[in-house]
């Protein structure tokens, strides 16, 4: 039997590389012979630049940056060559993400993607000739004014004073936008955003409504950011003529899909999609038996894009099934047995602390992984049995 584990990340508790190494150890638990490709799957969140870069045998850089909360960080991003040019590879959670966050200090009206725009001058320092940046995981909401102000851009005032945008509820003070002084390497590069599609900058279904209260927004908080964001359409609009409100992926990362597109002339495209121009699972999966794959929390949201439910498409198109292993199960999960997912359980058998979730969830996922493969080696026996019986 031939098994190929391809999970995603569990948010601000485990990579997607340490899920895909504990779910096969739960595998050789019960066969140590068994053929298992492991295939760790990023979804431009947390671990999207080390995978890439190990992939790509490329190297990591490490830089001082500007952090969510203004704080100075140690981050990362990593460069590789193919085929003649130099690939520089960031991650937003890396330098502007909700773990990245203090939980006393969760608040999108005050948190900035300064960074991201620092890492992005670091790679054209670098001489790199695309940028590819992976949105996901995102601890910010100010729309991508933060990195834009670290490529030269001006927000302007009503008295015509430059200002300092440090989180979304300083996008209303905005006017006009000045972007003159936009680093002008920008224009000799290619930038790609892998991103979720889906996510759009304003309106009902905008970014403030959708995720803010994820990232700390009371209501009126959520309220005071979807007027911001309005209003900073409106002020890009003016200034570059592109109306992003609805654009998609400018909802991405709270609003830095609309910021890329507007101030770094960057191309936004569907995450897996983008992702699967440097890592190819298609082939593996269609000689598998068996898929595993994994994601933090399974619910309604997951056939949106998520890396399970794209996993499961592929399977389904090569006939193969699928059994997810998951942190928890969320509202609507059931929708994803439509989406081509043949199985679910969550590693969390019993009530515990979110801290013990987090400290044991390499085990319970080894586990779980475990107990899914024993069932479907029951299964099996069962089918032999029966062939057996038939047969003679």
């Amino acid at each position: 039997m031939k098994i190929v584990i391809v999970p995603s990340g569990f948010k601000e508790c485990m990579d997607a590389e340490e899920v895909a190494l504990a779910m096969e150890r739960g595998v050789r638990r019960v066969d140590h012979s068994m053929e298992v490709d492991v295939i760790p799957m990023i979804d431009g969140g947390e671990g999207f630049a080390r995978t890439i870069v190990n992939i790509k045998r490329g190297t990591l850089i490490e830089k001082e940056v500007t952090g969510p909360v203004g704080q100075k960080i140690k981050s990362s991003f990593g460069i590789f060559e193919e085929h003649g040019k130099r690939t520089a590879v960031i991650e937003m959670a890396a330098v502007a993400g909700l773990k990245l966050v203090p939980h006393h200090q969760r608040n999108p009206l005050k948190t900035t993607t300064y960074g991201v725009g620092e890492l992005i001058q670091a790679a054209l320092d670098a001489e790199v000739d695309n940028i590819l940046i992976g949105c996901g995981d995102s601890g910010t909401s100010d729309g991508g004014a933060g990195m834009a102000q670290a490529l030269g851009v001006q927000f302007i005032d009503k008295q015509g004073q430059p200002i300092r945008v440090t989180g979304g509820e300083d996008l209303i003070k905005a006017t006009s936008i000045n972007t003159r002084n936009v680093d002008q390497r920008l224009k000799e590069v290619t930038i790609e955003v892998a991103c979720n599609w889906t996510n759009i900058l304003c309106g009902e279904k905008g970014v403030a409504h959708v995720f803010g209260p994820q990232k700390g927004a009371t209501p009126e908080q959520v309220e005071q950011l979807a007027k911001g964001l309005e209003h900073y359409a409106k002020c890009i609009q003016e200034a570059i003529g592109i109306d992003v409100r609805s654009l998609p992926g400018s909802g991405a990362s709270g609003g830095l899909g609309a910021g890329l597109i507007a101030f770094t002339g960057a191309t936004l495209y569907p995450r897996f999609d983008i992702i699967m121009n440097y890592i190819s699972i298609e082939e593996k999966i269609s000689t598998a038996d068996i898929v595993f794959t994994a994601e933090g929390s399974l619910d309604f949201q997951t056939p949106n894009g998520k890396i399970p439910s794209e996993v499961a498409r592929i399977a389904k198109q090569n006939h193969v099934p699928v059994i997810a292993i998951t942190g928890t199960i969320g509202k609507g999960a059931a929708v994803n047995y439509d989406a081509g997912i043949d199985a679910f359980s969550s590693i969390i058998q019993r009530p515990t602390s979110l801290e013990n979730a987090i400290k044991k969830a390499p085990l319970w996922i080894e586990e779980s992984t475990e107990s899914a493969f024993r069932q479907v080696s029951i299964g099996l026996d069962i089918a032999a049995k029966m062939y057996y019986k038939e047969s003679i």
